[in-house]
């Protein structure tokens, strides 16, 4: 669900910073796999709103999405590095149960437009019943191997993992929709890194030691805040507290402990303790490779346009613009082997 502190950052005009494609190159960026997979299933769409499917009735939006934005981003010399979540932590199953029921409802209502007609309920509704099956994650991360791109698969929540990756500083920074990796303690998040070739806007980055400064707060305090307005842990946060009166509690009290010790909220029955260490201490492994290698192009062509029937042409253009990146590299000097160059 993503912790709402976006309206705080938005009130004390902590907005990021806005990036050139230009800025990443060269940088390894963690991608937080599962909400990007969601985003692109949820906009790439037909013109009733259901998903782009191959003649086997096997859902592609999501590899046409997957294709087209790591494509780019090799093409420009961004190394994306792809984490996907494992099985979900127990504290998080509420929050996995409540997103099922809003699904089901959503799925009748689509299922009515369908009967009358509706199109533009049908569209609406469709994107509200999203899910991601075994088969568009195993397909996801067939399409990225053959890439030559990374895939780490998380113990637990991917966007932990990434964090982490960037707290090593073995990826700059974590692509996501939400500030969540913040929690995490990731030092830098990205946010829109969409490619898109038609939409004119830009990538922006945010530091966590920007937002730290700019609510001027500490970590801790911003994981305290965190759970006061509701975490993937806690989807429920507490009775009557949003994002202001959160900030303003821990800003005067500094220690969620100390708020609830003075009564001043309803104590709920949360594993406080837990949930911290989930952020503070996530489950992580360090079994992973960040290896990158050519693309396979034969393999690529074989899986999107014979198995899927992707356009050839489409797909050959953006190999292309990749292959040429690789080609210049080669020859400026600057990377004399692809090693080095995806290194």
């Amino acid at each position: 669900m993503g912790v709402k502190i976006g309206p705080l950052l938005k009130e004390y005009n902590i907005q990021g910073r806005e990036i050139e494609y230009t800025f990443l190159e060269g940088k390894k960026i963690a991608i937080d796999a599962f909400p990007t997979i969601y985003e692109m299933l949820t906009i790439i769409r037909d013109q009733r709103g259901g998903f782009l499917k191959d003649s086997k009735g096997r859902v592609t939006s999501h590899l046409v999405g997957i294709f087209n934005r790591t494509a780019r981003m090799l093409a420009l010399g961004i190394k994306p590095v792809y984490v996907f979540d494992g099985p979900p932590h127990p504290l998080k199953l509420k929050t996995l149960e409540v997103r099922q029921q809003r699904k089901e409802i959503a799925m009748e209502k689509y299922k009515k437009a369908v009967e009358e007609g509706d199109i533009e309920e049908m569209k609406k509704y469709a994107k509200q019943t999203v899910s991601l099956t075994e088969e568009i994650i195993e397909s996801s991360k067939k399409l990225l191997t053959l890439l030559g791109v990374p895939v780490i698969q998380a113990p637990h929540d991917g966007e932990a993992q990434a964090a982490y990756l960037v707290k090593r500083g073995e990826c700059y920074a974590v692509a996501s929709p939400d500030y969540d990796a913040f929690l995490y303690g990731s030092p830098r998040v990205i946010r829109n890194l969409k490619m898109s070739l038609q939409k004119k806007e830009k990538p922006v980055l945010y530091s966590l030691d920007e937002v730290l400064s700019g609510l001027d707060i500490s970590y801790d305090m911003l994981v305290d805040l965190a759970i006061l307005i509701g975490t993937d842990f806690n989807p429920d946060g507490f009775e009557g507290i949003g994002p202001k009166k959160a900030y303003d509690l821990i800003r005067r009290y500094k220690r969620l402990e100390d708020i609830l010790n003075r009564g001043i909220i309803k104590v709920k029955d949360i594993d406080l303790v837990e949930i911290k260490n989930i952020f503070k201490n996530p489950p992580i492994t360090d079994d992973y490779k960040i290896e990158f290698s050519e693309p396979d192009r034969d393999g690529i062509i074989s899986f999107l346009v014979d198995e899927h029937d992707f356009n050839y042409e489409r797909v050959n253009k953006e190999l292309s613009e990749v292959e040429k990146r690789l080609r210049r590299e080669k020859k400026s000097g600057v990377q004399t082997s692809l090693e080095s160059f995806f290194g």
